[in-house]
């Protein structure tokens, strides 16, 4: 690495670094460079240790409160008791340590398929490589969306203009040049250099690599490189938040418990361990980790349909969208662009005619067919060669339509030699060449009709002869209902010149060559999932760039509108140009419109601005590198990852590697189903531990024996609790997700309904163990230690079966989303095989404090714990709520 690189020439930096510019790095120089300097990342970046996420599930309030459970055993020579607090601790915690193992590793590797690439020349040869293998020395070869992966001096450069404003806060693009700078010239001012993170807006560069990793200077910012404390993500403060609330309740009740069994002259000491294990029993302690566990597993299972996701809560706000704003091409169309229709002067040709091999000969005699080609092939940056056309689908189609139509595209380029270029500018909505031939000069241009006619004062026939353009509002009429036919419509125009104009020359008075319709099909499966959304109540936007015409006749293709739709659901750009300021009367009509025509880049953040400021949820879907704010300021940024420029791809949440719309209803379902099983999990466990709480309280405050024991207690956390309700959290979810509205941001995991239903549950439950309890203590007069026994083998079938409560009233008993989760019977088996070991073995047998039961009051169990199962299921059919 060197140190001010943009106060030295080209030669002497290529010198320090020891690189050829003209090959880049051999293999060998590659591997020494890695090895002296490393990664080229940021140590904020770097991944947690082991040994972080291991303390990690010790600074948790639910193992304090088990710590200090602990002490107390052992501070009343409990000994028994004490170890087996500390067993409960060292499960909870491995298992929290194991499971989040795994999902941050998982998590992890699909970060690194999100990781930016860009074009480096080496040996001689470009490859694709990834950022952390950058070098110094390196050659990098910058275009239109790449995020400049290091520090690095330019070599060359055409019309190239960079965003800075993550390094400088400056928004305006900054142009760049070559030249030799002061060496105290300021960072904002370095126009040589371009720097890690930020953004080729256009042109195109050659820079050699000065710095990587914290010696760049996003490294060298300590606002930028400092270790960010780790956040949690929402659902996982909200669990947090519900755990706390639920430890300070029963911690409440186990003192009320304590002081009231002290009061009725029961054992002190019993009553001190019954109230801490009660406390234990009621504290969640699968709460925290089960949000980790869902939202990774929910990543992982995307991440093979092609939708990667680079944020662990963007699952979670994913369930939440209501609003999804897309472009058009290559995510609701094909993107395979081809020459459709052929618009000259005084001859409109279709696709037929194109085709017909003795009218494409006559065509060839047509002069202004000639030019129109010429500005087709010269004004395009795809180079054919043996391993075929790669760029915009626009360029590429007029290079096949050259190639169908025989013309010689190496030997046009070498006599028309491109010398200067304007790229395609959304805002100016064409592209502009300077070329030499010969002695003498040519510009060429394309863009949409609008742009090109307005800078044409003339129109070429198909003689040759040049003559006045006086009907521009007839072709932008044929533009117009090109589009109506659903086909992408460009212009071309040209002008021939004796000397070399100066580059604001350029476009002064053009000759129109005509207009070309290009057919881009929409994509057959878009229909489908536009229904899909509509049914879950998601609006569906379709931002472009494109004619209204052809916005329109794609949106009723796809479904988005239908031919009876009123003009005003489509709303041309211009007539929103300051959406900040829209009168209230507007918002109704923006609000209603499904299709955003003429939108400049501006606009596109701007919209989703506008529906943000209406409580809406957006996801948006972009790949330019112009789409980068609209994605960043969405609350879900959505990359397509084959067009997606590196730009959108980094500040993308989610990126599609297939392109396709309907993954995005993949990873939305998904979204949807993890909140819902977390719900679910929340529910399940809840009941179980409230059914715990008034079994205990209600036999402490009155004569009747202890129903749970102590151990017993701790005993219930680790089979009817953790494994059922993990196998909830891993379930495929409702299968009619999608038919349901989305759900409201600011919605707690535990609605009024939700609480009303976990109370009814608790109930049922208790009231099975209640019945047996009475049952067996006045009816059967058995011993208190039986009558304990069956309370207990009752409340653990009680609760097992308590899973199958979990679905809506409206669904199915037998066939519903528990029911067919195989993840639920292996838990039940599991937790079933468990309580059998227990009762076989003499340790556990004596621990537990288990005693011998006859058949029948193992039938009396069975009949009680199935008895719960029914009387829940009544009392959720009687119980009115308002949602299911």
């Amino acid at each position: 690495m060197i140190q001010s690189p943009h106060s030295i020439t080209i030669k002497e930096v290529t010198a320090k670094l020891a690189c050829d510019a003209d090959r880049g790095l051999s293999s060998s120089e590659i591997k020494n460079r890695r090895r002296k300097y490393g990664r080229n990342i940021l140590k904020s970046t770097s991944t947690r240790s082991t040994w972080s996420i291991l303390l990690d599930q010790f600074l948790d309030p639910i193992i304090y409160v088990l710590g200090i459970a602990m002490i107390l055993g052992f501070a009343f020579e409990e000994w028994l008791e004490g170890f087996a607090v500390l067993a409960v601790i060292l499960i909870t915690v491995s298992i929290g340590f194991f499971m989040e193992l795994q999902a941050v590793r998982s998590i992890e590797s699909l970060r690194k398929l999100a990781q930016i690439s860009i074009n480096v020349l080496r040996n001689g040869k470009i490859f694709k490589i990834k950022s952390p293998f950058i070098v110094p020395g390196d050659i990098i070869l910058l275009a239109p969306g790449d995020v400049i992966p290091a520090d690095a001096r330019l070599i060359w450069h055409q019309s190239l203009g960079v965003k800075e404003a993550m390094l400088t806060g400056e928004s305006d693009q900054v142009e760049k040049d070559t030249k030799v700078l002061p060496i105290d010239t300021p960072l904002a001012e370095q126009t040589n250099m371009v720097f890690k993170g930020t953004i080729v807006l256009r042109g195109n560069a050659k820079a050699i690599v000065s710095a990587t990793g914290n010696e760049t200077q996003v490294g060298q910012i300590s606002s930028l490189t400092r270790e960010a404390e780790k956040s949690r993500n929402p659902l996982e403060k909200r669990l947090n938040s519900l755990s706390r609330w639920l430890i300070g309740l029963t911690l409440i009740l186990a003192a009320i418990i304590v002081i009231s069994g002290y009061i009725q002259g029961k054992d002190l000491s019993l009553m001190i361990k019954t109230g801490i294990a009660l406390a234990i029993a009621t504290i969640p302690e699968g709460l925290p980790i089960v949000a980790t566990i869902a939202l990774a597993r929910g990543m992982i299972k995307l991440s093979k349909q092609k939708v990667i996701i680079k944020k662990l809560e963007a699952v979670q706000t994913l369930g939440e969208t209501t609003v999804i704003c897309t472009d058009k091409t290559g995510t609701l169309t094909e993107n395979k662009m081809s020459v459709h229709e052929l618009l000259l002067d005084n001859h409109r040709i279709k696709y037929e005619d194109l085709m017909d091999a003795s009218f494409a000969k006559q065509l060839e005699k047509n002069r202004a067919f000639t030019k129109l080609m010429e500005a087709g092939i010269l004004c395009n940056n795809v180079q054919p060669d043996v391993t075929g056309l790669n760029g915009d689908s626009l360029e590429i189609a007029l290079i096949e339509f050259a190639q169908m139509s025989d013309v010689d595209i190496a030997m046009l380029r070498k006599q028309y030699m491109e010398l200067e270029e304007i790229p395609f500018d959304a805002e100016r909505k064409m592209m502009v060449t300077l070329n030499q031939h010969e002695n003498e000069y040519a510009v060429y241009a394309k863009g949409a009709a609008e742009s090109i006619l307005d800078v044409c004062d003339y129109i070429i026939a198909k003689e040759g002869n040049v003559k006045s353009l006086m009907d521009k509002q007839k072709w932008l009429d044929l533009a117009d209902e090109v589009a109506s036919e659903g086909l992408r419509v460009l212009a071309f125009a040209f002008k021939d010149l004796e000397k070399r104009p100066a580059t604001d020359e350029f476009t002064d008075k053009l000759i129109f060559t005509g207009l070309i319709g290009f057919l881009d099909p929409p994509r057959k499966d878009v229909k489908q999932a536009i229904q899909t959304y509509r049914d879950a109540g998601i609006k569906v936007v379709m931002i472009t760039g494109d004619h209204p015409r052809t916005a329109r006749k794609i949106a009723e293709e796809i479904g988005l509108l239908t031919s009876g739709d009123p003009a005003e659901k489509v709303i041309h750009g211009q007539t929103i140009l300051d959406l900040e300021s829209t009168i209230p009367e507007n918002n109704a009509s923006i609000l209603n419109a499904s299709v955003f025509a003429r939108m400049i880049p501006k606009q596109k953040l701007d919209l989703v601005k506008f529906y943000q400021n209406h409580n809406a949820v957006v996801g948006m879907i972009g790949d330019g590198v112009n789409d980068a704010p609209a994605l960043k300021r969405a609350d879900i940024g959505i990359a397509t990852g084959i067009r997606g420029t590196e730009a959108a791809k980094e500040v993308a949440d989610v990126i599609l590697l297939d392109d396709q719309f309907t993954s995005t209803e993949l990873a939305i379902r998904q979204g949807r189903n993890i909140f819902g099983n977390i719900r679910q999990f929340v529910v399940y466990l809840l009941s179980c531990n409230l059914a715990e709480i008034i079994a205990v309280t209600v036999a402490s405050l009155s004569n009747l024996p202890l129903p749970l024991l102590p151990l017993q207690i701790l005993f219930l956390n680790l089979v009817t609790d953790v494994f059922p309700a993990l196998a909830l959290g891993m379930g495929k979810g409702n299968t009619d997700i999608m038919k349901l509205p989305p759900r409201d941001p600011d919605e707690p995991i535990m609605t009024v309904n939700h609480w009303i239903i976990t109370f009814v549950y608790g109930i049922g439950i208790t009231a099975s163990v209640m019945a047996i309890t009475i049952y067996a203590h006045y009816q059967l007069r058995l011993p208190s230690e039986v009558v304990n026994n069956m309370a207990f083998y009752t409340l653990i079938l009680a609760q097992l079966l308590n899973v199958f409560n979990i679905p809506g009233r409206d669904r199915s008993f037998f066939k519903n989303e528990v029911t067919q989760n195989l993840w639920i019977w292996a838990a039940l088996l599991l937790s079933a095989g468990i309580m059998f070991i227990a009762y076989t073995i003499p340790l556990t047998n004596r621990v537990l404090s288990l005693v011998d039961l006859s058949t029948d009051q193992f039938l009396l169990i069975g009949l009680f714990g199935l008895g719960s199962l029914v009387l829940i299921q009544i009392m959720k059919r009687l119980i009115v709520i308002t949602k299911k």
